[in-house]
């Protein structure tokens, strides 16, 4: 198996370009810790709360949803990040071969944008857990020690994160542990078992939450996956993926869930993880501040390549080198901060509905990716081509993936439940999302029919010589 030699930069030296294989290297179970680490962090956190405080479910209900909700949506982000060692390619430049080159800049758009959005979010909250645990400091320098934090990260790339999330998996898995321990070892409420109860409308919106949750991740899980030796294969990092994926969110769901039970009922949720883990929880809100600085660094890693493949989608020719990569995550950080520095009060949670509502343009995606990649083309793809400036044999555009992605879209906003828009039929299991599952089930048998129709005229073609 290749190794990386001791003379390889801190620095990564690969931007969107293939990895060859003689640079390849780390085991699969570097997916596992990498994605459990990431997924314990305040936010799923504070959203595993709202399983009792919004959804109204109790304990077992609660967490039968989550279980449910996580391993279902694991399913997509597993079968993502499997694709990264067969590859050698960050997942966005992948979807050239299924949108064609210049059709897949719309959803390098969308993903850009997702990006930048979690990035901004993430260094306000850093900046509010600083000022929590030390409120001496300055709100607005808060935030700057956050995001120059986080883009320190992201600038070195791939081996510093995989590296500080092995580490991150035996403190922060420690640490909600410990966290559990102390509550249970504690006199808990009477209603603690009985609060809430089982309701359809609150369970399927929880089982909806641990779907998206998943969904959302994997626009870059093959960015973290592609530097595996190519014959890994695709069970050993579809597994690493998904354990670690699903183990650390819903671990952190149900923190939030018990944390909120331990408490009295109304109580902010990270108000209720302090008061509920007593002299550890000032302890759990330092590891937590690390891991939103650490998990913060892939935003800005994924909004660096993302824009590189925009603009190396006009030029073909162009590989870009380390310094690049760093003057543009400088330009990113600088904006964000702007953004993040004049931010309300409420920002946090209206881009985050920003955020939620822009996954209606992942769903269908991510079901193009992957019945292309495991149906259509079964995992083999000319790499040549992808670097192409004509796309090669996949074009400037591929207009059967067009179309099943705007339907795709289109098909899901009746259902969409979001704060910023919400659908005509949104309220048929109320609370609840459901628009995934419909550009699930409508996108996946389209893109497959039309992919498939498009392969049988090319082989008609090619028998009657209308073609080389």
């Amino acid at each position: 198996m290749p190794q990386m030699s001791r003379q390889d930069p801190l620095i990564e030296n690969h931007t969107v370009d293939y990895v060859p294989l003689a640079e390849r290297h780390g085991k699969a179970r570097d997916l596992f810790t990498l994605w459990f680490s990431t997924n314990i962090a305040p936010l799923p956190i504070v959203t595993g709360a709202m399983v009792a405080q919004v959804f109204h479910l109790n304990l077992v209900w609660g967490l039968l949803a989550i279980a449910f909700g996580h391993m279902l949506g694991g399913v997509v982000i597993a079968l993502a990040s499997a694709q990264g060692p067969r590859m050698g390619i960050p997942q966005m430049v992948q979807s050239r071969g299924q949108f064609g080159r210049y059709g897949a800049l719309l959803i390098v758009f969308f993903a850009a944008l997702i990006y930048i959005g979690f990035f901004i979010s993430n260094i306000v909250l850093a900046g509010k857990s600083i000022v929590g645990i030390v409120p001496s400091v300055p709100m607005p320098a808060s935030i700057l020690i956050g995001a120059l934090s986080a883009t320190a990260i992201g600038v070195i790339g791939y081996r510093f994160i995989h590296t500080l999330n092995r580490v991150g998996t035996w403190v922060m898995g420690g640490a909600l542990l410990a966290g559990f321990i102390y509550i249970f070892a504690h006199e808990l409420p009477s209603d603690f078992l009985t609060r809430g109860g089982f309701n359809l409308a609150g369970w399927l919106a929880t089982v909806s939450l641990g779907v998206i949750w998943q969904i959302s991740f994997s626009p870059y899980t093959s960015d973290y996956s592609r530097y595996l030796p190519a014959d890994i294969g695709i069970t050993r990092p579809f597994i690493a993926t998904y354990l670690g994926a699903t183990l650390g969110t819903i671990l952190s769901f149900a923190f939030g869930l018990v944390a909120a039970l331990a408490t009295p009922e109304g109580t902010e949720a990270m108000v209720a993880v302090k008061q509920a883990t007593g002299w550890l929880g000032p302890i759990l809100m330092v590891l937590f501040l690390l891991n939103i600085i650490s998990h913060n660094a892939l935003n800005l890693y994924g909004a660096v390549l993302s824009i590189i493949t925009s603009i190396q989608t006009f030029a073909s020719q162009w590989t870009p080198s380390i310094k690049v990569r760093v003057m543009l995550s400088g330009v990113i950080l600088a904006g964000c901060c702007v953004v993040a520095l004049g931010a309300s009060q409420d920002f946090i949670s209206q881009f985050i509905g920003l955020i939620l509502a822009l996954l209606l343009v992942l769903v269908p995606w991510a079901s193009i990716n992957l019945i292309d990649f495991y149906l259509i083309k079964r995992g083999v793809y000319d790499i040549a081509s992808i670097f192409q400036a004509d796309g090669g044999i996949y074009g400037r555009f591929n207009p059967h993936a067009i179309v099943a992605y705007f339907i795709g879209i289109i098909v899901q906003l009746p259902f969409a439940n979001t704060s910023l828009y919400v659908g005509p039929w949104a309220n048929l299991v109320e609370g609840a999302d459901l628009s995934w599952l419909v550009g699930l089930v409508v996108t996946c048998p389209l893109y497959y029919c039309l992919a498939t129709r498009q392969q049988v005229q090319k082989v008609k073609a090619v028998r009657l010589g209308y073609t080389d």
